[in-house]
């Protein structure tokens, strides 16, 4: 049996999480900013379908992307490249964060080839938007001749990263938004960003598993630090990409 969660009842521990499903810790309370960061605080998330309780969960092992273990595809470099150019040039392609995190988040709840539903429903948005209004969600966007063509966002306590979703309405363009908010985030010390579940996209990013009690032992540390308060993406031509990629 997994625990109910009134507005006013803390968490359980997260060794309490099952195993079957993996992960699942609790139901119900709510999404206001204080039980998100409740919840963020000690490696717990909100991951449920339109219609269900809110269900929240800490896998084990968990999915991170060492910043320093980022992967730039020789492709995606040179798309980084074209981009960064006409910013500087023709201004066609913009970067930008936290200008539109509402529509990042509406755009990574857009239904995706061979996927049914999503799970970033309007209780979703509501939730994180207000997050996003306390200084604790952002969003990284592409533009395209004006026009919003990619996104990634997530929550950010301390130099602590976790990430949330991202989505492209052209190629590339997500990841695009992805590695900006990676080089932004290891230029501000920090050293992990948390994906939750493994997949295989992750994996090709860099992403790998870890043991949660090594993912909660950083995390404790890491929230400690002072916030990140000015966001704004890197010129990539005057700071250059740092990383080798593989193809």
């Amino acid at each position: 049996m997994i625990a109910w969660l009134n507005i006013d009842t803390p968490f359980p521990d997260v060794s309490r999480a099952l195993k079957d499903p993996a992960g699942l810790l609790a139901a119900g309370a709510d999404l206001s900013p204080p039980r998100l960061l409740e919840a963020y605080r000690q490696g717990i998330f909100p991951w449920f379908s339109d219609g269900q309780p809110i269900l929240w969960w800490s896998t084990d092992p968990r999915m991170v992307l060492r910043t320093s273990q980022f992967v730039i595809s020789d492709s995606l470099r040179k798309t980084l490249r074209r981009i960064e150019r006409s910013r500087h040039g023709d201004g066609l392609w913009k970067i930008t964060f936290d200008t539109a995190f509402e529509e990042v988040m509406r755009g990574c709840a857009e239904p995706r080839r061979h996927e049914q539903g999503t799970w970033i429903s309007p209780q979703i948005i509501e939730g994180y938007t207000g997050l996003h209004q306390a200084g604790y969600a952002h969003s990284s966007e592409v533009w395209l001749n004006g026009e919003l063509v990619g996104g990634a966002y997530g929550v950010s306590i301390g130099k602590m990263f976790y990430g949330e979703s991202m989505f492209a309405r052209v190629s590339d363009a997500s990841k695009v938004a992805l590695a900006h908010l990676v080089l932004f985030l290891r230029s501000h010390g920090v050293e992990m960003i948390d994906c939750q579940q493994e997949t295989a996209h992750l994996a090709s990013l860099g992403a790998s598993p870890i043991a949660r009690d090594d993912f909660l032992r950083h995390l404790h540390a890491a929230i400690r630090a002072p916030q990140i308060t000015r966001w704004q993406p890197l010129d990539l031509l005057e700071t250059g990409i740092p990383y080798a990629g593989r193809s």
